[in-house]
């Protein structure tokens, strides 16, 4: 490996690739139209399709997050974890709870405070196996939610993140999901259509999950705002937090992530922390301690 490639890639114009912009941006309208034109529809063949995947490729799915999550713990605690995503004499731009927020709100943002709630419940009422409404299908739903949420979730982003980091900041390769293929293909395929159809197919898998935090955000937001204020329930007044919050991350986003994305993000945090404390020695503070190392364990017991 050369001392070349142990550099920063160095900045440069921003240039738009024309294929994976154009046909990602088309492939999201078209989703969208169809959303738009025939919604009953659309949610009946998502339904189908999400219940297809689920029985299909359930057990691909719990083997692979497990997989992942043995590669990143061996990584992190091997030799490769020593390697610095960066040159020999790089720092770090941000400290480690500067970017633990910033990976916290962007990678799970608004989900956790919807799903943290209302998918234990979801499994104590339609258990995937047990009687639902029982203790067994409390406990079940509880560790079910720390799947999601806990080490294997993370595992998910460590990996991608890692495997496009190093190429990044490593080997000077584009900061995108292409990148990550690079050793595996070569460099000719990586900028050809292989390399696009990578890149275009993240694009349109990311936006998935960023309208699926925002309606969900947005939903929280204004039936918040109905319980207080007393605003109305209509389409209109969700469109309107739909475009604040649109709007809000956007300037967040072009403003770069020291001005923008970090600032958001440790405001983020201080607010989620303070509902945490509020929750803690407002309720029932032994019950919730007895409850949470309850369903640690249940977690850590089931996790293999």
């Amino acid at each position: 490996m050369s001392s070349a490639s142990l550099t920063k890639p160095p900045a440069e114009r921003v240039r738009v690739n024309r294929v994976v912009f154009f046909t990602s941006a088309l492939m999201i309208l078209v989703l969208t139209a169809l959303l738009i034109a025939v919604p009953e529809t659309a949610g009946r063949v998502l339904s189908v399709a999400q219940t297809w995947l689920t029985r299909t490729f359930g057990w691909y799915y719990m083997l692979v997050i497990c997989g992942y999550l043995l590669f990143v713990v061996y990584l992190a605690f091997s030799d490769y974890g020593k390697l610095k995503l960066g040159g020999k004499d790089d720092q770090p731009d941000f400290s480690y709870g500067a970017w633990a927020g910033m990976l916290f709100s962007s990678g799970i943002g608004i989900s956790l405070l919807y799903f943290g709630a209302s998918e234990p419940l979801d499994h104590y009422f339609n258990p995937p196996q047990g009687t639902p409404a029982s203790l067994e299908a409390a406990r079940q739903g509880l560790q079910l939610t720390f799947l999601h949420w806990g080490l294997h979730g993370w595992a998910i982003y460590a990996l991608v993140g890692l495997a496009v980091g190093y190429f990044a900041y490593r080997h000077n390769q584009p900061l995108a999901l292409r990148s990550a293929l690079y050793p595996l293909v070569g460099e000719r395929w990586v900028k050809g259509a292989a390399g696009n159809a990578v890149d275009i197919f993240g694009m349109f898998v990311t936006l998935l999950g960023l309208v699926t935090n925002l309606g969900i955000g947005a939903m929280q937001v204004a039936s918040g705002l109905e319980y207080l204020f007393g605003m109305d329930h209509s389409k209109t007044n969700l469109l309107v937090v739909i475009l604040v919050m649109a709007g809000v991350a956007t300037v967040a986003a072009v403003s770069g992530v020291e001005n923008g994305i970090r600032r958001l993000s440790n405001l983020n945090i201080l607010l989620f922390s303070g509902l945490l404390i509020f929750v803690l020695l407002a309720g029932n503070t032994l019950h919730l301690f007895n409850g949470f190392v309850q369903n640690v364990g249940d977690y850590l017991n089931g996790i293999v």
